[in-house]
């Protein structure tokens, strides 16, 4: 935030938490593709797509084991953690949480570690974290929601140090002309670097 208004001056806030011209957020050790309003109607016409779900995200994911099923979609009632704000949690009712929605496919499977792709209908906080997790495929780099060895997070031999989760894909409505704008982002040097690793190990396995 603090780049951004030194790179635009002024832009708009649309919360108490004065996050200038943030439409939406990802985890802080997330990568990927982030939109940023500049004006008041920017900002009002992309948060509005984001509550209707029109705008399309995909994420990829790099994940310990396989899902289960490999492929699917997840529909579960998300809210924090009362005993750890950091954390979100499924709950059982839409009236203890907010409706979250994530399809998913496997795009490659390494053994003991698989690629995934993450298309979400809703963005709730650690939503893909969470979900992944519901069908036992923690992400690589994972520290919040794997499961916890003496108190402290479990060693992730992957060797990321970061949760291994990109925003690869981003398309909405222009708030002024009305086109439908996308973007793709590669996946970054730090995962691509994981997979090539994980891909050699596949191929040295005995069939």
């Amino acid at each position: 935030v603090n780049a951004l208004v030194y790179h635009f001056g002024q832009l708009p806030t649309k919360d108490q938490y004065h996050r200038p011209g943030l439409v939406h957020r990802i985890d802080k050790d997330t990568s990927g593709l982030l939109v940023i309003g500049k004006t008041d109607y920017a900002l009002s016409h992309l948060g509005k797509q984001f509550y209707d779900h029109s705008i399309h995200r995909r994420y990829w994911a790099l994940v310990w084991g396989e899902p289960k099923p490999k492929d699917g979609t997840i529909r579960s009632y998300l809210n924090r953690d009362p005993s750890d704000r950091r954390r979100s949690k499924c709950v059982e009712t839409e009236e203890e949480g907010k409706l979250a929605i994530s399809h998913y496919k496997t795009l490659e499977n390494f053994y003991f570690a698989s690629l995934v792709q993450c298309e979400l209908e809703t963005g709730r906080t650690h939503q893909v974290r969470i979900h992944l997790g519901e069908v036992n495929a923690p992400l690589c780099g994972e520290k919040i929601y794997d499961r916890p060895l003496n108190g402290r997070p479990k060693p992730d031999p992957s060797g990321i140090d970061r949760i291994a989760l990109h925003a690869c894909y981003l398309s909405f409505e222009h708030p002024t002309s009305g086109k439908i704008l996308s973007w793709k982002s590669s996946i970054p040097p730090d995962m691509q670097g994981v997979i090539e690793k994980l891909r050699e190990e596949k191929n040295k396995a005995p069939e």
